[in-house]
């Protein structure tokens, strides 16, 4: 595994959310916000989110570790589209997966999808783009922009985990829908990917004295 440095990204938001008095306790128990340095390209990078998809983080690793071995450490469109289906399958991949892979690299040897220069693109262009491939939707165009382009106003209604966040931060009875929390996250523009990050954190902590 590429070795990462880690900084420290959108503290401005965070100080933004401190003044809250919903998510700034969460803020203070939780401390700032760190995201490691990908020095990947973007190809690689969304290569391995789609194995990574809906598995457990052992598991993605072990799939992954051997997709590249099977690719001899040469992840590029050119070699996924020439080695054989078999020797992918055989390193773990699923066939939805090898499916969404395959048209990865074939759109993007094609050109139909750039992603050299998703970094200088509009959030929405980026989300445009890769949802054209098999296999990214929304949610995984998302948490691209989020850890790999961090990106500060990024917020992914449609994650679970954000829902049951926000509600714990909130003290809501019940998780809002996602057409709910895109009205209600409207007042942490423009730092909603820090608003994100805490209710991913809120639920694996509790605030001294009960959570929020």
């Amino acid at each position: 595994m590429t070795n990462q440095q880690e900084r420290t990204i959108w503290s401005d938001g965070c100080s933004a959310l401190e003044r809250d008095p919903h998510f700034g306790p969460w803020v203070t128990a939780v401390g700032s916000i760190r995201m490691p340095d990908s020095t990947e390209g973007p190809f690689y990078y969304l290569a391995r989110s789609i194995i990574y998809q809906q598995l457990a983080g052992a598991a993605a690793r072990t799939i992954h570790g051997r997709f590249v071995e099977a690719l001899k450490r040469d992840v590029t469109p050119a070699k996924i589209l020439r080695v054989r289906e078999t020797t992918l399958r055989k390193a773990g991949l699923s066939a939805n997966k090898l499916s969404a892979i395959r048209d990865l690299a074939g759109k993007v040897r094609s050109g139909e999808v750039c992603v050299h220069d998703l970094d200088e693109q509009s959030d929405e262009e980026v989300v445009r783009r890769l949802t054209l491939v098999r296999g990214i939707g929304p949610w995984t165009a998302h948490m691209y922009l989020m850890f790999r382009l961090h990106r500060p106003d990024v917020w992914p209604v449609g994650d679970l985990g954000v829902r049951a966040g926000f509600a714990k931060i909130l003290g809501l009875q019940t998780a809002p829908t996602p057409k709910e929390l895109d009205v209600m996250g409207d007042r942490y523009r423009p730092w909603r990917s820090a608003a994100a990050f805490y209710c991913w954190r809120a639920l694996e902590n509790d605030l001294e004295g009960g959570s929020a």
